[in-house]
């Protein structure tokens, strides 16, 4: 492929210097010469450097020059007995047009080349050399090949050496004096590069010298494991059928602080392990290409995770009670309120989705779930699930939720199925769960637009349920019959809320120490007053709306504003040992545990994640899972994400995730983790060590 690529570029090279203006065809745009870098003794190897000089605005190609170009070739005449080695290259650039990433040189450079004196030749002679070399050199709209006849002499003897060779020799990558190690990943290959914690790196690139192995114009990512460079590269779009042997090519360092360029280094990996974790680098860490059979998944895996959503404690009540309102309303307007509630439901999940692309753009480490790490969002949450369960209880009525209002006829039903939309919506996403997890987290690496369609799925997913209610009646008439119950059911309604609340304070406490949990609380309190006033006024038919929204408005600041500053380090994210004997996680731990070659359970949780705190209590932290792993001599790591902390965040990134819970399972000595189900049970947990090991 490669070679009916270049040949398909030349002749276009060729047509476009033949059709093209004058100017174009005059050359040569890259001046060529030959020189030697001393005299030479009999049998002795100098340098020779063919220096090639490009006019402005024109460019010459590395030995692999990327998606489009040639390198130069040269063909010798050399005397009886003499030779030349392999072309050396100075650390390329990258030039990305119309989608094509190019390796190239926009100045002037020498490609050096080993040269042998005959071992007979006589001392105060001239040895003449010559190369016929060809060359393409382009701008960014046209290319032009070229070529010349370069000669060249060397003087058997002795004498000074050219100045210029220091600095052409510097240019090259520097050998690494030890290999590094490479393997197949989902998308591509990552490589592991002996590479000193301390030394300094800009903004890197990996050339490499294979072609159809890996795809030049796909974003690279460099992170740090210690005295350990890793590299990520995507796989090329045709990739040829035999895997690689080894990989090699050239780094380039960038350019540090001042601008000066930090050259590269050159080196081979072979197959081995490489460590997973580090410390992502500058733009090294680009998104992933975007990819329609990635987006497709993500999107179908966003649908279900939101559908799932709906049995979750603090959204099913609403749910519920909406589908109630809906069946004793009868079905007027039962597709319009399917489509507001929709509309609602969607239009805050793609809220919170473009929320967390822009701080992950402006450069802050959020995930999911970002909202529930922020003091202020938690306590408008508490005072939000209150005035639910106030509602439910029967305190107020709150328009679009209460079943005496119904779906409603006018406005005011499709208002209020919107506003119920966006509340289930809110309170539905702090935690991941099957399905929806691996959808957001490949959200990340996609585009802007295709990770807000996967936000939009989400949504979808989870109104999907109401959606039909409201059009399709055979599903209305299977709902029970309007009755003095749905009250009972409505009252009922209000003890998973309830326990929503309690929830919601113990979070408080965990977020922000006692003194923030006891102000949330006392606001809490103040809104159940100011409800009750409410409900009083509208049993008596009076108006609330001049005082009651100016009040709830005016908590709801205070909710967000000031209880913040009430805020301390609470206790959430002070890992407990359990009965696994769990230890912090960070990065250095999880080296050093697979260093001493043993089985590593990671795990990552937040005491605002429901589903993370299930799966610990019924299969983590069990006497069954303990006495596997302590019989094993697993290692456990828990990561605590209550609060918000870049490093997990950037580690869960890396993992493909964008919330918890995520549990990993190191093998001892494996390469890779293995990521495990969302859903644990203490029979898979117990047979874990022996299972993988």
């Amino acid at each position: 492929m490669a070679f009916l690529r270049n040949i398909a570029l030349l002749l276009a090279a060729c047509w476009l210097a033949l059709a093209g203006p004058p100017a174009a065809a005059q050359g040569p745009h890259i001046r060529a010469s030959l020189l030697a870098e001393r005299p030479a003794k009999p049998g002795e190897t100098i340098t020779l450097a063919v220096l090639m000089q490009p006019d402005k605005g024109w460019h010459g190609y590395w030995t692999n020059p990327g998606d489009a170009g040639l390198p130069i070739t040269l063909e010798w005449t050399l005397p009886p007995g003499a030779g030349t080695g392999a072309l050396e290259f100075p650390v390329p650039q990258t030039l990305l047009l119309q989608g094509l990433m190019n390796h190239v040189y926009e100045h002037d450079y020498a490609v050096l080349v080993p040269f042998t004196v005959p071992k007979d030749a006589a001392p105060g002679t001239t040895l003449p050399i010559s190369a016929k070399a060809n060359w393409l050199a382009c701008t960014d709209a046209i290319c032009v090949p070229e070529s010349a006849t370069l000669q060249g002499t060397v003087t058997v003897g002795s004498g000074a050496a050219d100045a210029r060779f220091d600095g052409w020799r510097a240019a090259l990558p520097a050998p690494l004096d030890r290999q590094g190690t490479f393997a197949a990943s989902p998308t591509g290959w990552r490589i592991a590069l002996p590479f000193p914690a301390g030394a300094a790196i800009g903004e890197p690139h990996f050339f490499i010298d294979a072609q159809g192995v890996a795809s030049y114009a796909k974003p690279q990512a460099f992170s740090r494991v210690g005295d350990t460079l890793v590299i990520e590269l995507a796989k090329a779009a045709f990739p040829s059928p035999e895997p690689p042997a080894t990989l090699s090519g050239v780094l380039s360092l960038g350019t540090g602080a001042k601008g000066e360029s930090l050259g590269g280094i050159a080196f081979t990996a072979a197959p081995g392990a490489v460590p997973t974790g580090g410390t992502p680098l500058g733009k090294g860490s680009a998104p992933a290409p975007f990819s329609a059979a990635t987006l497709v998944l993500a999107i179908l895996g966003a649908l279900v995770g939101g559908l799932i959503l709906n049995v979750m404690p603090c959204v099913f009540p609403i749910l519920s009670l909406k589908a109630m309102a809906l069946a004793r309303a009868g079905s007027h307007n039962a597709h319009v309120e399917g489509l507001a509630y929709t509309a609602g439901v969607m239009l805050a999940c793609m809220g919170l989705g473009a929320a967390m692309l822009a701080l992950r753009a402006a450069g802050t480490q959020v995930g999911w779930a970002f909202q529930l790490q922020d003091p202020g969002v938690v306590a408008l949450l508490l005072l939000l699930a209150v005035a639910i369960t106030a509602n439910f209880m029967g305190l107020y009525e709150l328009p679009g939720l209460s079943i005496e209002s119904g779906g409603g006829t006018g406005k005011g039903g499709w208002v209020g199925a919107f506003g119920t939309g966006l509340l289930a919506a809110f309170v539905a996403t702090p935690c991941t769960g099957p399905f929806m997890a691996a959808a957001v987290g490949a959200a990340l690496v996609l585009p802007a637009w295709a990770a807000m369609a996967v936000f939009a799925a989400l949504g979808f997913g989870l109104a999907l349920p109401f959606l039909l209610l409201g059009f399709v009646p055979a599903l209305r008439r299977l709902l029970p019959k309007p009755g003095a119950w749905m009250e009972r059911f409505r009252r009922a309604m209000a003890v998973p809320m309830g326990l929503t609340v309690l929830a919601l304070c113990w979070l408080a406490w965990r977020l922000g120490g006692p003194a923030y949990a006891a102000g949330a609380i006392a606001l809490a309190v103040l809104v159940v007053a100011l409800l009750i006033m409410i409900g009083r006024a509208q049993r008596q038919g009076l108006g609330t709306m001049k005082w009651a929204l100016p009040g709830s408005v005016a908590l709801a600041a205070l909710a967000l504003a000031a209880t913040p500053r009430l805020a301390t380090a609470g206790p959430g994210g002070a890992v407990e040992a359990g009965l696994l004997d769990a230890k912090p996680f960070s990065e250095a731990a999880l080296a050093a545990a697979r260093a001493e070659g043993k089985p590593v359970f990671a795990y990552f949780t937040a005491d605002w994640c429901l589903s993370c705190k299930v799966n610990e209590a019924a299969a983590i932290e069990r006497e069954t899972t303990r006495g596997a792993f302590r019989k094993a001599g697993v290692v456990v790591l828990v990561g605590d994400w209550t609060r918000r902390d870049p490093k997990i965040t950037s580690f869960l990134a890396q993992q493909g995730a964008a919330g918890v819970p995520l549990y990993l399972w190191y093998p001892a000595k494996a390469a890779e983790p293995q990521k495990l189900p969302q859903v644990l049970s203490a029979d898979f947990m117990a047979g874990l060590p022996g299972g993988s090991s």
